[in-house]
């Protein structure tokens, strides 16, 4: 291929502290918050158990995030859970979490987001009826296609755009808010008499109501996947994270407590967009805004999750587990183009059967599974190698907590009700063996590959690219 007779590519360290930090929280504001209260409500049972359910996964999402700023600040590479998991398991795990990532977990968290942008963008132009599938379909194409060319022209524009959208998200939640205090004043509410009433307390219900809230919370961990573009990552790395998750959690908490406050839990859970419903019975004739903002967020969320997303499938085939050309660079742009390429392609290939309930709990139950091994090599990292530098670092009760609470989101489910759609889903994940096996360890790799892989590096004008550490 010549990369060695090449000067090397870095990606650039383009991202400063406000941009860490709308990437954070601009990508875990996307429609989660505007769909997921009243999966959280009908599953939990009652107001009071929904609110704990809130606070609780923001806690989790936090106590997560401190222990990835360690593992980003002791390994300052990119490529999170995948690189961590590299560095500090077997190979063969690293493989499985990048072959699962790329070819699901992102696609469908991706995918998620885009129907939800779609689902919200057309809601206007179909009052009173549902919008037709493929409508919506469409218009999610077009999104996913419109931000992989913005992906591959620039990360300066990407961080722009994170920045702007996570601004508006804040004005949309302020919003709601400043509602639920109005509505608070004008007259009493009996929504939280007895607020504990009829709360489901079997194993099962908690975890699915936490993977539903979780989604709402999914990018705690965003800036891990781009540390080597981020300046001063030993810094700003652990103060995003501190600044972000915070910040989401109250705004997410108080947003439920003013859904709660205009609406009836019933209303709440008969809602097929509980921010569109609240706009109309605050609003009124303005409820429109909340269909726009619940748009534009989603389509930040999407933007962020996009941009690392691209980034682990470019961290993998750099350590050799995916084909050459995914670990190249725009000579000129400086971004992972043929990588973000390939995401695109994966994520309109898992829209067309797409169904968003089932993608939430699918992608929750296979992150959790990969965020309990790489959460492991953290424990395996403090025990075995205290000597390893770290400008950042945790107590160790709290990676045996998210340990126990990832433990817990894997197998609550299962044992509460069990589907056959769990055992598809670990079947899956193993099922990269089967490509481990020939492909990397034994490098069973034909030469037609080396053809197409130069072709590939002339028409997509891409070199290799080195770390950036």
């Amino acid at each position: 291929m010549g990369g060695d007779q090449e000067t090397k590519l870095h990606l650039r360290r383009n991202v400063g502290l406000t941009g860490a930090v709308s990437f954070i929280a601009g990508t875990m504001i996307g429609s989660g918050i505007f769909i997921t209260p009243q999966t959280v409500l009908s599953t939990i049972g009652s107001p009071g158990a929904s609110l704990v359910i809130w606070v609780c996964c923001g806690l989790l999402a936090m106590l997560g995030a401190l222990c990835f700023a360690e593992l980003g600040t002791a390994i300052p590479e990119s490529g999170g859970d995948y690189v961590y998991i590299l560095r500090t398991t077997v190979h063969l795990f690293a493989f499985l979490y990048a072959f699962s990532f790329v070819m699901v977990m992102r696609p469908a968290s991706g995918t998620g987001l885009a129907l939800s942008f779609a689902e919200y963008a057309v809601a206007p132009f179909y009052s009173g009826c549902t919008p037709p599938v493929l409508v919506v379909k469409c218009v999610a194409a077009v999104a996913i296609l419109l931000l992989s060319v913005v992906n591959c022209m620039s990360v300066r524009l990407v961080t722009a755009i994170q920045v702007m959208s996570m601004g508006v998200k804040v004005a949309a939640l302020g919003c709601i808010i400043a509602g639920g205090v109005v509505m608070f004043f004008i007259g009493p509410t009996t929504n939280f008499e007895n607020s504990f009433e009829g709360t489901n307390v079997g194993v099962g219900s908690i975890g699915i109501a936490f993977y539903q809230g979780l989604w709402s919370y999914d990018g705690w961990n965003t800036v891990n996947y781009f540390t080597e573009e981020l300046k001063r990552p030993e810094v700003n790395l652990p103060r995003a994270v501190l600044i972000a998750i915070p910040m989401v959690t109250l705004l997410y908490v108080l947003v439920n407590v003013s859904y709660l406050l205009v609406m009836t839990p019933a209303e709440l859970m008969s809602s097929t967009a509980v921010a569109v419903t609240w706009g109309n019975k605050v609003l009124g004739s303005w409820g429109w805004i909340m269909s726009v903002a619940a748009a534009l967020s989603a389509f930040g969320s999407l933007n962020g999750t996009f941009f690392s997303g691209g980034r682990v499938c470019f961290v993998a085939a750099r350590e050799g587990h995916m084909p050459d050309i995914l670990a190249m660079a725009h000579v000129h742009r400086l971004t992972p183009s043929p990588a973000l390429i390939f995401t695109t392609v994966i994520s309109l290939l898992v829209l067309i059967p797409g169904d968003f309930q089932s993608i939430v709990n699918f992608f929750s139950f296979t992150a959790w599974f990969f965020y309990a091994i790489t959460i492991s090599g953290l424990l395996y990292l403090k025990i075995k190698k205290p000597e390893l530098p770290r400008p950042y670092t945790v107590p160790i009760i709290i990676p045996i907590l998210v340990l126990l609470a990832a433990i817990f989101l894997v197998l609550a489910p299962i044992i509460d009700n069990p589907q056959i759609e769990y055992l598809y889903v670990t079947l899956f994940i193993f099922s990269g063996i089967l490509v481990y096996i020939p492909v990397i360890h034994y490098k069973l790799c034909p030469g037609l590959l080396t053809r197409i892989t130069l072709f590939l590096q002339l028409f997509l004008e891409v070199a290799p690219a080195d770390k950036n550490l």
